[in-house]
């Protein structure tokens, strides 16, 4: 009322007309104020219609609707800490807790000038879940342990909660460096967790033994009394059994329709269970699980835009020097120019069939597409219609004339550039004619797509792990096409770890039974196109990779 009053002073002063026009605007863009009234709600269960499921058919699936007179937007906010905007009033959602579980829904209707009408009602819901796998592949049957896979990097790591499916599904904001935590008293308590899954009478069990410490997220240091400020290791009693639920999972990583960035389950710990750092939250979403590593993406309590990831491996966290290859049992320097040596390098020639990747090329032996050179080789991979295909290239390999078990592999390379190339440096299991790949084993070194540019990969190809499932990991390097990195690998009966310039970025823990206990042979080169090639460029005619030398230790 005061405002208004003010504006019809002001327009009874004739002198200040501009002032008036400029009030009146404003009074103009302030608008009325309507509270909405006459709130419904109706939620509607997938399947109810049938007599046999009067609490829905078991997906869990609810269609909700809320109307009221002069609402202009609608929020829910369901009791398992979810919301939803909705400006339409009718959304779906779906509810993964198995079992009949009643829930409260609060629906808050706003209309123009800020103000909301609520009304809360309650809706009984059945969920059906079930993922064999998930648990067969968690509990090994019986009981397995897991412990924080320290040596990778991203093993802890927290990134965005929200639509954006580019940066959505890992540690967009801040990834872990290999044993990052184990330098401090305030954070090592973090790789004491031993986090055991088992099946009791079929029901799926849960234990997190960590000796009493535990490494809390500093926005809730108060349930232990704690303000340091920053993340830090209390005393707390982790101890008792949890009951875990799995169920569909609902977030945006599953939005996304990419496959491979989620398996659809998430595990819910009863209790306020937790998976060893203590975020507020006991459901966790698995991205991806195998028999011996798991990742999993929780969202933060109290703060829905970050989510945490988590990344656990069946092997204890054991931080000591790897073993000491030092002693140099095989290399190619390529300071003699020429064709590559014969002693050390034999070539793939022709299509191979797009060599189970559907690549474009064809490998020559040709000195336009592989020769020594100044000190270094060179693989040029060239636009030309040769024997069928439009691009050629080279593919060397050690097969027959050096293979070899354990030990540390350095490349130092400069890799080629333009969309479609795919240059790799990589090892293959030498018994492959007669344990066909990939029972063989294949160890990707290095790998890299122009379509990526800067991007590089290191990989493990094994059964369960084949294809676009592989044991991957990947960092990126600014200038990888214009200055040489060394690219390394060191391998044992223990681990499997993946290098560039020094710095680790992948890990696996080796097992008896993986195939990366038997002899492997190097090979060099660049593909076109292909699965993970990609798209070739139009534009592209010819680029190179050039490796300063090849080295072996054991």
């Amino acid at each position: 009322m005061k405002m208004k009053k003010f504006i019809q002073k002001i327009a009874i002063a004739s002198a200040l007309f501009v002032l008036f026009s400029a009030c009146q605007d404003d009074e103009h863009t302030f608008g009325d104020i309507n509270t909405p009234s006459n709130l419904q709600i109706t939620a509607v269960r997938v399947g109810e219609e049938n007599t046999d499921t009067p609490n829905g058919d078991g997906s869990g699936i609810v269609t909700f609707t809320a109307t009221a007179d002069n609402a202009i937007s609608y929020k829910y906010i369901f009791s398992d800490n979810t919301t939803m905007v909705v400006p339409s009033g009718t959304t779906e959602k779906r509810f993964t807790i198995n079992g009949v579980n009643t829930y409260t829904v609060t629906v808050l209707a706003s209309g123009t000038g800020g103000v909301t009408s609520s009304k809360t009602i309650e809706v009984t819901v059945l969920s059906n879940f079930s993922d064999p796998e998930t648990t067969q592949k968690l509990t090994g049957g019986n009981t397995k342990k897991w412990y924080w896979a320290a040596s990778e990097v991203g093993h802890l790591g927290v990134g965005p909660n929200n639509a954006d499916a580019n940066a959505n599904y890992y540690g967009n904001y801040y990834q872990a460096a290999p044993f990052e935590k184990a330098g401090s008293p305030s954070s090592a308590c973090l790789y004491e967790n031993e986090l055991t899954f088992y099946l009791d009478n079929g029901a799926l069990k849960y234990t997190l033994n960590n000796n009493g410490h535990t490494f809390f997220n500093t926005a809730f240091e108060s349930v232990v009394g704690g303000a340091a400020g920053a993340d830090n290791c209390y005393d707390f009693d982790t101890s008792g059994v949890k009951n875990v639920q799995l169920g569909p999972a609902n977030s945006f990583v599953g939005q996304n329709n990419v496959a491979g960035q989620t398996t659809g389950t998430q595990m819910t710990f009863s209790d306020n269970g937790f998976m060893g750092y203590y975020i507020g939250q006991s459901t966790y979403e698995i991205l991806s699980i195998t028999d011996n590593r798991m990742v999993v993406r929780a969202v933060m309590g109290g703060n829905e835009a970050l989510a945490w990831y988590h990344t656990f491996s069946t092997q204890p966290p054991v931080q000591s020097v790897d073993e000491n290859f030092t002693n140099l049992v095989w290399s190619d320097d390529f300071n003699v120019d020429g064709a590559p040596n014969p002693a050390n390098w034999n070539y793939d020639i022709g299509t191979g069939g797009g060599w189970g990747n559907n690549e474009v090329q064809y490998y020559t032996t040709d000195a336009d597409n592989v020769i020594v050179e100044g000190g270094v080789l060179k693989i040029k991979a060239k636009k030309e219609a040769f024997g069928g295909a439009q691009y050629t290239s080279a593919r060397l390999k050690s097969e027959n004339k050096f293979d070899f078990k354990y030990g540390k592999v350095e490349f130092r390379a400069k890799l080629p550039t333009g969309g479609g190339t795919w240059p790799a440096l990589w090892m293959l299991g030498a018994n492959y004619a007669t344990n066909s790949w990939p029972a063989c084993g294949e160890i990707d070194v290095m790998e890299h797509v122009g379509n990526d540019q800067n991007k590089i990969h290191a990989t493990l190809h094994y059964p369960g792990n084949s294809g676009g499932n592989g044991n991957t990991a990947s960092t990126t390097i600014p200038d990888v096409s214009t200055q040489f990195h060394i690219y390394s690998v060191i391998w044992s009966s223990a681990s499997i770890k993946f290098y560039v310039d020094g710095n680790l970025y992948h890990s696996y823990a080796n097992i008896a039974s993986s195939p990366f206990n038997a002899n492997f042979f190097l090979i060099m080169n660049v593909a076109m196109g292909g699965n993970f090639g990609g798209q070739i460029d139009p534009a592209f005619t010819q680029s190179t990779m050039e490796v300063d030398y090849v080295k072996v230790y054991q």
